[in-house]
């Protein structure tokens, strides 16, 4: 039986690390009868989190599903990890989502990662409700962080309930007639109707008070405030019912037709590879047979297969249920799906994109502590690759090396306890080294004529010039006349386009070009499908060759703020690492300032400057963009696999006579 989307609310958990978000998930299992005793974090026994590595370390490190039910609603419950290295996880969640709880702890308030949370939400028009958790704290400071949230990211704030003083504690209580007045004065300052009315006293009904707040909030306009604390189930039924009153349902995003989206990747060990997906419209049922579709194509994209669904699950946690269908507007898991990856979807895509919490500065090399089980590490990392795209586990047969990207130590340290914990394997990695990312230089064609040994014709002409910083990569195609180069010849010269951005001359991906496909040709007779495979690799290369390539490096945007004496020390260790800074301000003592920071010389910055400031500083930082390298500080990567620009082995090795 089909679910009925109007009452399905798909909710994420957000917060900075820290700030009791897997706390408050436990609790709200509990209020709904979902789980007879809340987890404890601390005693590792979290529904939620049920890794090892989670338990051992008291975080989240994978989003994790929860469905439970209030007031006849079924709430799709995703907690997502806080740590900054795992933003990975949040990023693509959102996709899923249809509102989200943003968790703020009420003594440390505001973090680097609540903003970036914050603007990931905006981005995403995703409608939120923030909890201020941990009143009973020492030192909490309620009133004070709701007016940094007003003060620093704007918009109406709302709160739901009221905070009273108990000693150096805040507890939080309803306080049901001061609330109606409340949602009346927030009705009114977006409803001109209801502004009129309630002027000239007229008493508005709740319903309706409530329903027009319900669609302030969903377009962005009101944020709910629920006060609370997560560890003494405080302010969680409030918060429960603001969410199924607040937040949207799953039906305010339905579509026509089959539309799913693959939002997250797992692997079991009876049923293999897990696919978890946000239904948008359709129904899906076990042994129905579905088409993987993706708008970033890989090698082999061109030939997916069809692929049949073996079962279809509901999470709790650890904990499924085989359901056997998923309707539109909800949220499952689908099994048998071998070749599923994150992002692909069923059916029709839907429209949007994501906003980028996660960017992996780093890379690294693994190797097996035991030699003979290299094969086995491979395996094992591109099946934790499939789970964490960002990972991008790269092997080099002939150099017998695995490479790997993280964002960060922690993440390292997952990675070895997965492998430890799923595959009994131990691993040794290098030192990270920076991503740097290439950009042509000048103007320039890149040509190919694919026409020997036959049977074979491929002919494909670019044209490449680069665009300012941070455009990405632009792809202009279609211009050919059918009759020259058969359509069907230029989307597979567009599919191959894509692949072939993930290195260039000097070994690093490329981006901030536009790239136009100026001409080209086939053959009636000798062109065989998959010439234009092997062709658009060998002019991709050739125009990045002919065009020349520099080097960009990762930046971060930093905030800081410390003691006024600290302020000539601060600059000159900045200037120090090549950053630029905005001009402090001072206030009460202290300084604050903004840079922009290059990842490679400002690694362990966070220390260095505790340490300049004898502990007294705060530092928020977040991406701040890829810029033009200085030449000769950059570092060259070698080419992965085999260089299409030495044609004889690449030709050989595209028809399958060659391997590395």
């Amino acid at each position: 039986m089909a679910a009925d989307s109007s009452k399905i609310k798909n909710i994420g958990i957000l917060a900075h690390v820290d700030a009791g978000k897997t706390t408050l998930t436990e609790q709200m299992l509990y209020a709904c009868g979902a789980i007879r005793k809340a987890g404890s974090v601390d005693e590792g026994t979290a529904q939620t989190d049920w890794l090892d590595i989670e338990r051992q370390r008291g975080i989240s490190v994978r989003a994790a599903q929860a469905s439970l039910s209030w007031q006849g609603y079924t709430v799709n419950l995703l907690d997502t990890p806080g740590h900054l290295d795992f933003a990975g996880e949040v990023e693509r969640s959102l996709a899923a989502l249809d509102g989200a709880v943003l968790v703020v702890s009420a003594v440390e308030g505001i973090q680097s990662h609540t903003e970036n949370l914050w603007n990931a939400l905006t981005s995403s028009r995703l409608p939120r409700i923030l909890f201020i958790n941990k009143l009973d704290r020492t030192g909490s400071r309620s009133a004070e962080i709701l007016s940094e949230f007003r003060a620093r990211l704007g918009g109406y704030f709302l709160p739901l309930n009221v905070v009273l003083r108990e000693g150096e504690r805040d507890c939080a209580v309803e306080e049901d007639a001061a609330l109606s007045e409340r949602l009346a004065e927030a009705a009114a300052e977006f409803d001109d109707g209801i502004a009129e009315r309630w002027l000239e006293g007229e008493e508005i009904p709740g319903e309706e008070l409530c329903r027009a707040v319900a669609e302030a909030v969903a377009s962005g306009l009101i944020t709910p405030v629920v006060f609370g604390c997560a560890r003494q189930g405080l302010g969680v039924e409030t918060l429960m019912n603001a969410v199924t009153s607040c937040l949207p349902s799953a039906s305010e995003n339905i579509q026509e037709g089959l539309s799913a989206l693959i939002f997250k990747i797992e692997h079991d060990k009876t049923m293999g590879k897990i696919a978890h997906v946000r239904l948008y419209g359709g129904a899906l049922k076990s042994r129905d047979t579905v088409a993987l579709q993706n708008d970033e194509p890989r090698n082999g994209d061109e030939e997916r297969p069809q692929e049949k669904i073996a079962q279809i699950r509901k999470f709790n946690g650890q904990k499924y249920v085989d359901v056997g269908e998923v309707s539109a507007g909800d949220i499952a898991a689908l099994c048998g799906l071998s070749g599923a990856r994150v992002g692909d979807y069923l059916g029709e895509r839907r429209p949007g994109g994501l906003y980028s919490l996660a960017n992996p500065f780093f890379r690294v090399k693994a190797q097996p502590r035991d030699p003979a089980k290299l094969t086995a590490l491979v395996t094992a990392l591109r099946e934790l690759s499939d789970e964490e795209p960002l990972v991008n586990c790269r092997w080099e047969k002939s150099e017998r090396e695995i490479d790997i990207n993280i964002t960060g130590e922690i993440q390292l340290e997952v990675i070895a306890s997965l492998l430890k914990e799923r595959y009994d394997l131990t691993a040794d990695f290098s030192p990270p080294t920076v991503i740097y990312k290439e950009t042509p230089i000048e103007p320039a064609f890149g040509f190919e004529a694919y026409t020997m040994p036959k049977p074979c014709w491929a002919i494909v002409r670019f044209f490449m010039e680069p665009l300012p910083r941070g455009s990405g990569v632009q792809y202009d195609g279609g211009r050919v006349p059918h009759d020259q180069l058969f359509y069907k010849y230029q989307e597979h010269i567009r599919t191959c386009f894509r692949t072939c951005l993930e290195q260039g001359p000097r070994g690093w991906e490329v981006t901030d070009f536009r790239c136009t496909l100026v001409d080209g040709g086939h053959h009636t007779i000798h062109t065989h499908p998959l010439d234009f495979f092997v062709a658009t690799p060998m002019a991709f290369q050739d125009g990045l060759v002919n065009a020349g390539t520099k080097l960009l490096e990762p930046f971060i945007r930093v905030r800081i703020s410390a003691p006024e004496d600290a302020m000539g020390k601060v600059i000159g260790d900045i200037t120090g690492m090549r950053g630029e800074f905005d001009v402090p301000v001072i206030t009460g003592g202290m300084f604050h300032l903004e840079c922009s920071l290059p990842v490679a010389t400002s690694l362990d910055y966070p220390v260095r400057l505790a340490s300049l400031t004898g502990g007294r500083s705060t530092f928020f930082s977040r991406f701040d963009g890829y810029r033009d390298c200085p030449e000769g500080l950059g570092q060259n990567a070698p080419y992965r696999g085999v260089y299409p620009l030495d044609k004889s082995k690449w030709i050989l090795y595209k028809r399958g006579a060659y391997t590395e």
